[in-house]
This record gives structure tokens, C-alpha cells and sequence, in this order.
């Protein structure tokens, strides 16, 4: 089953278009994408590796996730918001860049880390509270988010070439296949 039909529609509305040829709002919305990336990967890095045990090891948890979920919340929902606006603002080049797709799978990657985290492991939280080097699971979740947000954002960035988009071809068929590209007859 292929998006294709729905992305190309979506590329044609009114507020697509809008966003796509405005001189100062895709800018704008890319900018805040970024920044409010930085706020929440800087607060979200840090509490990784408090729970990898490699940094603030005499700060409790519980006092790292109190004073910093308020900034990553916050940057988690701008960056949201202004993610979904830059996929409306040029969605068949999005849906069609092998970076994309991969930065949605790590996406969904860090978002199962951060179930599996707080529906697991953190229902012990007081137990392991005030240790420097919190339990193995706990050490294990921060570094995966360690390493998701970085891939995450190496693949955010590269999004912007276009070394694989579905207009170059003739492209190795991996490519077509990864990047859903429809092949002319």
C-alpha cells in the first residue's frame, strides 16, 4: 500500500503550496524546527547520560526528570508541530527521501525506548534513585536514546540532498525500492 496518492494531493492544497512558496515561513518553520530541536535533545541528553551513569551521577533521577521533562515537553512539542509542518510543506520530495523514511523508523525507535523506559524500568525508580551507576536496563535506555537522537538527527539533516530522490534516475533498485520511487514505463 502506497501514501503516494494522498502525498500528492496534499502537496496540491492551498496550505502546502502556501508554506512551500512563502519567502519567510518555511524558513522560519525549518528554524524553529531546529531550535526547539536543540531544546529538547540537550535536556533529553543530559538525562541519558545521568541514566547511563556517566555524568551528574550525585543528582537523583527523579530531580533530573522533574526539572528538565517541563523543557523537553515543551521542545518536543514545537519540534512536532514544525516537523509536520515542513513534511505539508513539500510532502511527495519528503515521502520519497530514503533519509526520511529512516529518520521516521528511528523516530518510532526512541518513542519505543521511551515506552519500554517508563513502563518498565522506571516503575522501580526508587529503588535505584540515588545510585551513581543506575541498573543495566535503566543504563541501557539512556544510551539508546544517546544514539537515536543522534542518528535522528544525522538523517534529519541529509534529508535536504538529493542524492537518492525518486527525479534521478536511473538509480540502483534498492534506492527505488527504499525511497517508494514509481519508475516510468
Amino acid at each position: 500500500m502506497s501514501l503516494l496518492p494522498f502525498v500528492e494531493w496534499l502537496s496540491e492544497t492551498r496550505g502546502s503550496v502556501a508554506l512551500r512558496e512563502s519567502f519567510h515561513m518555511y524558513p522560519l518553520t525549518e528554524s524553529f524546527h531546529v531550535w526547539t530541536l536543540t531544546l529538547f535533545v540537550g535536556f533529553a541528553a543530559l538525562l541519558d547520560l545521568r541514566l547511563a551513569g556517566l555524568a551528574l551521577t550525585k543528582i537523583p533521577v527523579t530531580e533530573m526528570m522533574r526539572r528538565s521533562m517541563p523543557w523537553m515537553i515543551a521542545g518536543f512539542v514545537v519540534m512536532t508541530v514544525t516537523g509536520a509542518m515542513l513534511f505539508y510543506a513539500i510532502p511527495i520530495r519528503s515521502y520519497q527521501n530514503v533519509f526520511f523514511r529512516l529518520k521516521v523508523i528511528l523516530l518510532l525507535l526512541a518513542g519505543l525506548n521511551v515506552f519500554l523506559f517508563h513502563y518498565g524500568i522506571w516503575r522501580r525508580v526508587t529503588d535505584w534513585d540515588l545510585q551513581g551507576k543506575p541498573p543495566r536496563r535503566a543504563r541501557l535506555a539512556g544510551f539508546a536514546s544517546l544514539a537515536l537522537w543522534a542518528l535522528i538527527i544525522f538523517a534529519g539533516r541529509m534529508i535536504a540532498y538529493n542524492w537518492f530522490d525518486c527525479d534521478r534516475q536511473p538509480q540502483p533498485g534498492w534506492v527505488n525500492w527504499a525511497a517508494g520511487c514509481v519508475e516510468a514505463e
